[in-house]
């Protein structure tokens, strides 16, 4: 599936954009995804925040930082290193033009696919022969996926089976109330925030989950978001979603809208202040809370991305220990699955929510969908 996702987000990007006829139309559409973006991830980050505070997961551990081997983290931290703010702006230049898409960055992806939408459309009527072109290629690559799904639940069945037999079923069973709290944290946003969010837009945020059942259960055997990526925009169209939407805001979406990474930054990172008796002031959880708005843009929906982010914002908050993200290094790979459904579920919210704004969303189609009809055509 990896091997599909750079070239499906070129040709979507960038047909989405052509599509879109206009620049002032490309602004307007990107405007809105984007301060849906900013406002909902922040949404995620104060409730992390709040239920830390709240339930307090890490307190009566009495860890004293200095005793913990942060070696296991260093990896983590020199990527966190990479995917600070300056390197974050000179990694999104590829090389070369094609250089992106044979790396499968997907922030270089989105670069490169971003101007070459807007030099499409700069060309004109001329420019259609190209258009077609691409319009054709995304038609082939997405015949790929179809064949490629089919071989999706074997293996996730594998990914399941290897977590299982390496931790052991006692091990799900008894990961903590870290873990609980997390997941119980991310159900309470779905349910509630984006429940909110969906019923003003006029749909059911629990018969969309219905609707998205088997990209979700790809997700969760992955534990990547990236994983269901071509489905989402696909089952987006299929909803009665504008393919230019859908092409600008899900691609996007994967690297700005993330929210059950949000939540997990903040939750996880006073869980670590409060294992090693660190008080944080109300200043200092503001300042955490400033700096992982900033850092949480920009990482992938892949296995780990969370952990990653988690490090960036650390190594520039003092008060916090990065060593201390030795605690949560054996589990996160049970938090990640639930990391990626939140976030794969709020991108899904996301795209609907910009459509209907952008008055190209197809009510029937969205009505027929969720209701559980087949809307596709042909």
């Amino acid at each position: 599936v990896k091997m599909i996702i750079a070239p499906v987000i070129f040709l979507t990007v960038v047909t989405g954009i052509a599509g879109l006829g206009h620049l002032g139309e490309l602004g307007r559409v990107a405007a809105k995804a984007f301060g849906y973006f900013l406002t909902v991830s922040t949404l995620a980050l104060i409730v992390g925040l709040i239920v830390a505070n709240v339930v307090q997961p890490g307190s009566g551990l009495h860890i004293a930082p200095a005793a913990l081997d942060a070696s296991h983290v260093a990896d983590y931290a020199q990527k966190a290193h990479d995917q600070s703010l300056i390197g974050f702006l000179m990694g999104i230049i590829p090389d070369t033009l094609l250089s992106a898409i044979a790396k499968g960055e997907i922030l270089q992806v989105l670069f490169v696919a971003i101007l070459f939408g807007i030099a499409l459309s700069l060309v004109g009527p001329r420019a259609s022969p190209v258009l077609d072109l691409l319009e054709t290629l995304t038609l082939v690559i997405f015949r790929l996926v179809a064949i490629l799904m089919k071989a999706a639940p074997i293996g996730a069945f594998g990914a399941m089976a290897f977590t299982i037999g390496k931790f052991g079923v006692g091990a799900l069973a008894n990961l903590g109330g870290l873990i609980l709290c997390f997941y119980l944290t991310s159900a309470l946003f779905i349910l509630v925030v984006l429940g909110l969010i969906a019923r003003l837009s006029g749909f059911s945020i629990l018969r969309l989950i219905a609707y998205l059942k088997d990209e979700l259960l790809l997700v969760l055997g992955t534990s990547s978001s990236e994983s269901a990526l071509p489905n989402l925009m696909t089952k987006m169209e299929q909803a009665g979603c504008a393919k230019p939407v859908v092409g600008l805001v899900v691609p996007t979406g994967y690297s700005f809208n993330l929210d059950g990474t949000n939540i997990y930054m903040t939750l996880a990172a006073l869980f670590i202040a409060q294992a090693c008796d660190i008080d944080l002031s109300l200043g200092e959880q503001i300042s955490l809370l400033l700096v992982a708005m900033i850092s949480s843009k920009g990482a992938a929906g892949v296995t780990g991305a969370g952990f990653v982010t988690l490090a960036a914002t650390l190594s520039i908050v003092p008060s916090v220990p990065v060593a201390g993200m030795a605690l949560i290094l054996g589990i996160d790979r049970f938090m990640s699955e639930c990391r990626s459904l939140t976030n794969f579920i709020g991108n899904a919210v996301a795209t609907v929510v910009v459509a209907r704004w952008e008055g190209a969303l197809d009510r029937e189609k969205l009505a027929a969908a969720l209701g559980g009809r087949d809307v596709r055509q042909g």
